[in-house]
């Protein structure tokens, strides 16, 4: 998996422990569209495994059965500073 990560993203992550964890989830509404959640945090009812190891290490859901061929990792801060992601150009992290 190739990981284009912008600095201050690498920065951020380092900051808070250096591990980006990353999971795929949908909305439960009309129209399921599947997105992606990440967090500096593990999320405490998944188990993760690592994927990459970059300025930082991935974290994906262990029973994720292929991976992406590309990881964008992006900081925003609006409203609230935080970092986003997307993969094979598709999907954000939230």
């Amino acid at each position: 998996m190739r990981v284009v990560a912008s600095e201050e993203a690498r920065e951020y992550i380092a900051e808070r422990g250096g591990r980006l964890y990353v999971w795929p989830t949908s909305s439960a509404c009309c129209h399921p569209v599947p997105r992606l959640e990440c967090g500096t945090d593990a999320k405490a009812d998944r188990e993760f495994r690592p994927v990459a190891d970059d300025a930082f290490e991935i974290w994906a859901p262990a029973r994720l059965a292929r991976l992406p061929s590309e990881l964008h990792v992006e900081v925003r801060r609006f409203p609230r500073r935080r970092v986003e992601a997307y993969w094979d150009g598709c999907a954000w992290i939230v």
